[in-house]
């Protein structure tokens, strides 16, 4: 009797599910939308003249628990800048094949040069290929950007791109929200959004160009 009883409750549970609603993902017509903070794929962004925020300082390898990034610093000349600053990141390396996408590189990213996508398809059928260098990482250049190397744009030293990214960031703000594929990168907006400390920068600067009239 045990075992009839059985019977009719496995198909109950099979008969219950026939009358749902799928939920099978037609994937890849349709990709399911990720979370908004999803953790992807990685972004190095720029400042907004094109200059790399990425300053070579290797803070992301050292505390990447997977040691899933490489980076190697240089130093940036006059004739041939990258990013504002005295260094900049010559070689610049993830291993999506040994990354868990914990989010600690961009925690301990300086400049938050470093953010992460909503882009999860990074399938590869050969492993050197989960290997993704700088230029893999590196934001496409938007709209007003210039291709480094070049001179500083936005003011004469390294502290006048960090005061102004509070209220300029370049391609930093939405950049994790932001899905990373060939052709699918964009910076969305956030309207009302005031950077913490933007009012303050901003009368700093007032007060130093007073002082130097």
């Amino acid at each position: 009797m045990g075992a009839i009883t059985g019977t009719f409750k496995g198909f109950g549970v099979t008969f219950s599910h026939m009358f749902r609603k799928v939920v099978t993902t037609d994937y890849p017509f349709k990709p399911p939308v990720s979370a908004p903070r999803y953790h992807g794929r990685h972004i190095l962004n720029r400042h907004p003249d094109g200059l790399e925020k990425c300053i070579g300082c290797e803070l992301c390898a050292w505390a990447c628990p997977a040691d899933a990034i490489y980076v190697e610093g240089g130093d940036n000349t006059e004739e041939q800048r990258f990013s504002p600053g005295e260094r900049y990141a010559s070689v610049y390396q993830i291993n999506y094949a040994r990354c868990i996408f914990c989010g600690l590189c961009i925690e301990a990213c300086p400049t938050r040069s470093l953010t992460m996508s909503n882009e999860y398809e990074l399938a590869r059928d050969n492993r050197q290929d989960l290997i993704f260098t700088k230029e893999q990482l590196l934001a496409p250049l938007l709209p007003g950007m210039e291709q480094p190397p070049h001179p500083m744009r936005l003011g004469d030293s390294e502290k006048d791109y960090y005061i102004g990214s509070l209220t300029n960031p370049g391609t930093s703000a939405g950049a994790e929200h932001s899905p990373m594929g060939p052709g699918r990168y964009q910076v969305e907006e956030h309207p009302g959004v005031t950077f913490p400390g933007a009012e303050q920068a901003a009368q700093r600067a007032a007060a130093g160009k007073g002082d130097g009239a």
